[in-house]
């Protein structure tokens, strides 16, 4: 079986991949990912000897570009991916037996249209429940477009989201269908989702509520087991003495990274401990050279957040899951998209805290660590751990070879 894993986004739409493409090799099957053209995401491939093809500009680089998109830019930028999927996956998907499409909606989208062109069986993946329409919750807004207040009944919000998808990303969508003699589509968001997407979380963190209309394939999270050894230099640190606190915001470009930075040590060693700084595409850094803090780039997380006192991140779907496996409590400082919901599910189980807005200060940021740090809150971090599932890749592995057997 040939299978090909198309994404476009950030390092945590990359990962989930990973560990997919490892647990389909190991079922017989030759894989391939579509990934963004940035260095570490081909570096990380490379290191499990998956190939990669890639597709479209730096996501590294669209991320963190000066201005932010807005509801006149986004479109524009939608494109360019739309264009980038079609013209690299119309070389890569040929003879493959399945394509797994992942990613942003534009991406998933692009990368959805092949499949159709070439007749190459297709399943919709998404990381976060919050793109499936559900009774239950609001949809997220999208930028210059935010949901009217007023409405509180969520079925009509969710019928605005697929005016909003429309309205950024069809035009774009469209123009590239008609590219390779494909018809338009009308409703942009519910051809991607399709009838039966998958979802890949863990239902424990991110516990699916069944809706009608919609068969929603839950796995389980996409986790690789991590063998890669922590640095001599950062065990070093890690035995030097009491466990540190964690403090890192992954694909976030962070405005002000200097002062996050600065607010975030000075918010742990108010609570007497020591800060492991990860640089993330903010490129955080220390403003001083004492020793009671150590700065990381690539970094193992999953044995790293093994020996921490607490875990201060973004909230993103992977950092979220990989922390709730570890036992670490949880400070989430949300920063955009998904991320809100994520720190809410944190603070609901009790496994953490959700900090009230994207830009901390020392003294809310330290409050939430003084919760997280509490032993009753450890405690709950633990017992969640070990509920959490280990095998979501696998599951996902075998749902594909048995389709196509």
């Amino acid at each position: 079986m040939r299978v090909l894993l198309s994404t476009y986004g950030s390092r945590g739409d990359v990962e989930p991949l990973v560990a997919l493409a490892v647990r389909l090799r190991e079922v017989g099957a030759e894989v391939r990912v579509c990934a963004p053209s940035d260095e570490d995401f081909a570096r990380r491939l490379a290191g499990v000897g998956v190939p990669m093809v890639p597709v479209g500009p730096s996501a590294r680089a669209l991320t963190t570009a000066v201005p932010p998109p807005t509801a006149a830019t986004l479109p524009q930028r939608a494109a360019a991916v739309i264009a980038a999927q079609v013209e690299a996956l119309a070389v890569a998907a040929e003879g493959c037996d399945v394509l797994v499409a992942t990613g942003m909606i534009p991406a998933a989208a692009g990368a959805l249209s092949v499949a159709e062109k070439l007749g190459v069986r297709s399943v919709s993946v998404t990381f976060q429940q919050l793109t499936l329409p559900s009774p239950y919750r609001r949809p997220l807004a999208y930028p210059g477009r935010p949901l009217p207040p007023e409405v509180t009944d969520n079925r009509v919000l969710w019928e605005l989201d697929a005016q909003s998808v429309d309205a950024l990303f069809a035009e774009a969508l469209n123009t590239n269908r008609a590219s390779i003699g494909l018809p338009p589509v009308d409703n942009v968001r519910d051809y991607v989702i399709g009838d039966r997407p998958w979802l890949a979380t863990d239902p424990v963190l991110d516990p699916w509520e069944e809706t009608s209309g919609l068969d929603v394939v839950q796995t389980g999270a996409w986790v690789l087991p991590d063998e890669r050894p922590l640095s001599a230099e950062l065990v070093e640190f890690l035995d030097a003495g009491a466990s540190p606190v964690f403090v890192g915001f992954g694909s976030m470009p962070m405005r002000d990274a200097a002062d996050v930075a600065e607010v975030a040590v000075e918010a742990v060693r108010a609570q007497g401990r020591r800060a492991v700084l990860a640089r993330g595409w903010a490129d955080l850094a220390l403003a001083d050279d004492r020793d009671d803090c150590f700065v990381v780039g690539e970094v193992n997380q999953q044995a790293l957040f093994r020996r921490v006192a607490a875990v201060v991140h973004h909230g993103g779907a992977g950092t979220t899951t990989t922390a709730t496996r570890s036992g670490a409590p949880q400070v989430v400082v949300p920063q955009a998209a998904d991320q809100p919901y994520w720190a809410g599910r944190v603070a609901g189980l009790g496994i953490g805290v959700a900090h009230d807005g994207p830009t901390p200060t020392v003294a809310s940021l330290s409050a939430a660590l003084g919760t997280a740090l509490a032993p009753g809150t450890r405690a709950r971090a633990a017992a969640v751990a070990g509920e959490v599932g280990t095998d979501g890749a696998a599951v996902a592995a075998k749902l594909l070879l048995d389709s196509a057997g």
